[in-house]
């Protein structure tokens, strides 16, 4: 038993110290490290998913980029520009050509098919860009899972809605939680059922995409939770919830605060106004910089190695790099919880009545 205990630990070091060991193999028959490109590599949305590299050719996984141009609706997969993410290749389509630079898509100059300006903006134009990413791809198969998971919890219900078992025995004290302890606590009981299918969807889709981007070593794992855009969505469903689910004593609130003075209105009307929206930017930027910090923390730890060009800093970095995914596992169903019972104690400012 401690023979394999040992050989378990071995296997484990193995996991995370073969890849660095590899990554710097590689990396010093090209260019020097640059930790700047690296992080925002792995923590930046793209166009296709990368699996490995193999002889100096590197095999990714293609997803459909779809345009909305001058000439309508164009349609290719990302293969297509070859790896190329620095503007040289050109694909053309539809008689109109395309270049990619830092995974946006531009439209191809006549001659230089990329235009930078002096403070290396570039000046091309570009079409509307609707494609499958990798945080889009992501929030799919985060979807699909999720139905998938709950559909059988539902059927385990009805078969025995007493005393449910498996997964269902599992997930329904997550469920009860979200309930007793975040919406009822903060809507109140005479409203929270409207809202609890928002609040466990954003429970669930928040955990479960923080947990994906944790997942080591699997290539379709990306983290839709550090795409400030994906964050802003969210605050911003949470947002409309608050406005329309607003009743007369809420406004009443916002527009005649009670016990202000008639001369400070003209003061608090504006700040309340603004508070409306403050609250779901707090919940975007909350969110998002969280998940990113810790992506960002577990690179720089793992780059020290490639920054001091020497093996013998790997132990230090690894463990602390597991330290910190570990310590990642917490944080992921935190963020989870904290935007979740944000989200309730709005929408509950919004429909408690006066007292």
């Amino acid at each position: 038993m401690a023979l394999k205990k040992y050989i378990a630990y071995i296997a484990l070091f193995l996991v995370f110290l073969l890849p660095t060991i590899s990554f710097c193999a590689d990396n010093q028959e090209k260019e020097p490290f640059n930790i700047n490109e690296l992080i925002d590599e792995h923590i930046g949305d793209s166009h296709d998913f990368h699996l490995f590299d193999y002889k100096g050719h590197a095999y990714s996984m293609p997803l459909p980029i779809i345009l909305y141009t001058n000439n309508g609706l164009v349609t290719f997969l990302s293969s297509e520009f070859h790896h190329d993410n620095k503007g040289t290749v050109v694909v053309e389509k539809d008689g109109q050509q395309f270049v990619r630079y830092k995974e946006d898509i531009y439209y191809a100059t006549a001659g230089t098919p990329l235009s930078l300006d002096e403070k290396g903006k570039v000046t091309n134009s570009r079409p509307l860009n609707f494609s499958i990413t990798k945080n889009v791809f992501s929030l799919f198969l985060i979807s699909v899972l999720l139905v998938l998971i709950f559909t059988s919890v539902a059927r385990s219900y009805k078969k025995n809605p007493k005393a449910p078992k498996g997964l269902a025995g599992v997930l329904e004290p997550i469920v009860l939680f979200v309930r007793d302890e975040i919406a009822i606590p903060n809507i109140g009981e005479k409203y929270y059922n409207r809202y609890m299918p928002y609040l466990l969807t954003v429970f669930f889709v928040i955990w479960t995409g923080n947990l994906f981007g944790l997942i080591p070593f699997f290539p379709f794992a990306g983290t839709v939770t550090n795409n400030i855009v994906f964050t802003g969505m969210l605050a911003f469903f949470t947002l409309l919830l608050t406005i329309f689910s607003g009743n007369k004593h809420y406004w009443k609130h916002i527009f005649a605060p009670p016990g202000v003075p008639v001369w400070i209105l003209p003061i608090m009307i504006p700040i309340e106004l603004l508070s409306i929206f403050t609250k779901p930017f707090a919940l975007m930027i909350r969110l998002f910089a969280n998940m990113t910090a810790g992506h960002i923390i577990a690179l720089s730890l793992i780059s020290m190695i490639f920054i001091f060009n020497s093996v013998w800093v790997s132990p230090v970095s690894i463990i602390f790099t597991v330290f910190m995914q570990t310590l990642e596992l917490l944080v992921a169903v935190l963020q989870a919880y904290v935007f979740t019972l944000l989200s309730a104690l709005f929408i509950g400012q919004a429909v408690v009545e006066e007292h």
